[in-house]
């Protein structure tokens, strides 16, 4: 979906939406964010999700549903079997979400593009120099 260097947001359903407005955010900073669209988590994209890693070196997930068992698990295990490197995940933590307006379940639970450009901003700290 989008090209970068410095970091790569992994993302499903309405998110890559807010993972396309992060990285045009992040722009501004000199941040340069790789946006990957990962459409279904059965079968997965490894090999994207192991190139990106390689290429930017640090990995945000970002999804609406559950962070147990849902994408950023199954990122997780591809990356580290295959290329660790530094992670923060963007999902529904351990709670059960309400009904109501999407823009505003996503404030509410912390999924929106200011969420995740936060977390790209923790991830790219985390990573190994060089």
């Amino acid at each position: 979906m989008r090209q970068g260097r410095d970091a790569t947001i992994i993302a499903m359903g309405l998110m890559v939406n807010e993972a396309l407005k992060a990285a045009q955010s992040l722009e501004q900073e000199g941040v340069d964010c790789r946006v990957l669209n990962m459409p279904t988590l059965k079968p997965i994209d490894e090999a994207a999700i192991i190139k990106a890693a390689a290429e930017t070196g640090a990995i945000v997930t970002a999804e609406e549903h559950l962070l147990h068992g849902g994408l950023g698990s199954e990122v997780a295990l591809r990356l580290a079997e295959h290329c660790p490197v530094p992670m923060e995940f963007v999902a529904l933590k351990d709670t059960y979400a309400k009904s109501g307006k999407p823009g505003e379940l996503l404030q509410r639970y912390g999924l929106t593009s200011r969420d995740i450009a936060q977390a790209v901003r923790s991830v790219i700290g985390k990573r190994k120099p060089g």
